[in-house]
């Protein structure tokens, strides 16, 4: 039985499984940066140890030291929550060969559905619907040529190693292709170490639909319905929600179906996630696996009712799933703002500092998941996300007015934030008519004046 958790991450996420953990009766190990000594999550689980310098390479991303403080504080699982080493196969298999929990899948399946089009090929021997492209990486400029015009223009060249929007690029011609190709290829192996690339129809419009999967290590897999994330900036997430105002019923029940196939294809256990690209006709395509809680989380957790991190230690603590997929009932609508240390009237610019004055919405049917407070110094090493704000009620209607009345509220003072950009998202008729594609902040950046943000 777990007992004790390690905590391989910082921030929001390392609060909430600190909570999750505190309900569980299980203890918890912060392992923090010299940076983040203020940070909550620090002073609220029961330990905590430094682990390096502020830089993410001499702290969070130090397997070796990680593990060294989980033998020190005899923990029986860690958590990596997401980015960092979460989806790390080397660091999982060391925490089994430690005889640690590693809270995720196995190694085997975050190898296998890492690699791009190892995936692609694996969901699509499953029967699910692939994007049309590469069977996998492609050798040279020449092959690359040849399949962008088998395909068709536009295309979109992908890192196999890829994630975060880096090494993505999109080409219309010949002409650009040789440009971007050699780009996306500088781009992801300056940022994964790995040069390869692949090539993909580019799929123009589309929405950005992710199913949330829960499986356990008896056999059952199950989806929690879906989010729809198409509101990005340089394919960073910006809103999520759920369910997606595009989807009906049947298209619905289709991609859960496939979703689930997917993941007993990859072999999975433990929470993940199967994005798709949704086109406008409702075709949908396969695009990738996230091998890990995801960001948005308490999205599905407000419409399902289901605590995502309780069972995800539950799975790897050796449980059976307590429900069957016709016990998973949809009843509400939430919406999710990310909550940015970013100046979106200087081009999304970083904005770290000391917060002077903090307040947080609340009523009811608002929920905000945040590791900072009045005088917590944001450091200027780490992603920008400061927090979420979620909002939900019986319907998108009601969900949408308590948003904007939270975002009202929500009150930081002495850095940007981008609470602002939510408010005027929010008010936005293609927005509130749920018309939102991928193409979506592009197209209303460009109609919105910036002092709209200041």
């Amino acid at each position: 039985m777990i007992q004790k958790i390690l905590i391989a991450n910082r921030g929001e996420i390392a609060l909430r499984i600190v909570r999750a953990c505190r309900e569980l009766g299980i203890k918890t190990l912060a392992v923090y940066s010299e940076a983040d000594v203020q940070s909550l999550h620090v002073q609220l689980a029961d330990e905590a140890i430094c682990i390096g310098g502020p830089k993410s390479s001499d702290s969070y991303l130090r397997a070796d030291r990680i593990i060294s403080a989980a033998e020190i504080a005899d923990v029986d699982a860690i958590h990596p929550g997401y980015g960092f080493l979460s989806e790390n196969a080397k660091f999982a298999e060391q925490c089994e060969s430690c005889n640690i929990k590693f809270i995720g899948p196995k190694s085997k399946s975050i190898k296998m559905m890492g690699d791009k089009s190892v995936a692609k090929d694996t969901v699509r021997k499953a029967g699910v619907p692939t994007v049309p492209g590469s069977d996998g990486p492609v050798e040279n400029e020449t092959e690359a040529v040849k399949i962008a015009r088998k395909v068709g223009y536009p295309v979109i060249i992908k890192a196999v190693a890829g994630g975060g929007g880096r090494g993505m690029r999109i080409a219309h011609n010949d002409i650009s292709f040789a440009k971007e190709y050699h780009v996306a290829r500088n781009e992801a192996e300056k940022a994964f170490g790995n040069g390869a690339v692949y090539i993909e129809k580019y799929i123009e419009k589309p929405r950005h639909i992710e199913f949330q999967i829960l499986a356990d290590s008896h056999g059952k897999i199950l989806h929690l319905g879906e989010r729809d994330c198409s509101v990005q900036r340089r394919h960073q997430k910006l809103i999520e929600e759920s369910p997606s105002p595009f989807l009906t019923p049947d298209l619905r029940k289709k991609m859960g179906k496939s979703a689930i196939r997917a993941a007993s294809a990859a072999e999975y256990e433990n929470a993940g996630t199967i994005e798709f690209l949704v086109d406008a006709k409702g075709n949908y395509y396969f695009i990738e696996m996230n091998t890990r809680i995801q960001v948005e989380h308490p999205v599905t957790e407000e419409v399902t009712g289901i605590d995502l991190i309780k069972q995800q230690i539950r799975v790897a603590n050796g449980e059976k799933l307590g429900f069957d997929q016709g016990d998973i009932k949809f009843e509400k609508h939430a919406i999710e703002c990310r909550i940015n240390a970013e100046d979106p009237a200087r081009n999304f610019a970083p904005s770290p500092g000391t917060i002077g004055l903090y307040y947080a919405p609340g009523g009811h049917g608002v929920r905000v998941d945040s590791h900072v407070y009045s005088g917590y110094v944001i450091p200027p090493h780490y992603d920008s996300m400061i927090g979420k704000l979620i909002a939900f009620g019986s319907n998108r209607k009601t969900a949408l007015e308590r948003m904007y009345r939270a975002l009202s509220e929500y009150l930081i003072r002495g850095i940007k934030t981008t609470i602002p950009l939510h408010k005027a998202i929010m008010s936005d008729p293609v927005f509130i008519e749920g018309k939102a594609t991928t193409a979506y902040m592009e197209e209303f950046m460009s109609r919105t004046p910036p002092d709209l943000f200041s």
